[in-house]
């Protein structure tokens, strides 16, 4: 598994995990799983799309700068 940090890819308007300053995944996708970092736990999760973004079963709003790991 691999750590990074949620940031935006501004281009597609997706969600990305960059794992370095210049090393991204590449962009995620609705129904793509991996865990999350939420005080000090990891928490397996799957990225969907409503209105904006979010984590099913997570519930936080900005996901940007979330520690994950897939």
């Amino acid at each position: 598994m691999r750590k990074g940090v949620l940031v935006p890819q501004r281009e597609t308007g997706r969600l990305d995990i960059r794992f370095s300053p210049t090393e991204y995944y590449g962009g995620l996708h609705c129904g793509e799983t991996f865990e999350v970092q939420i005080n000090g736990k990891w928490i397996p999760t799957r990225i969907e799309m409503g209105i904006t973004w979010y984590l099913v079963g997570v519930p936080i709003e900005d996901l940007i700068g979330l520690i994950v790991r897939i």
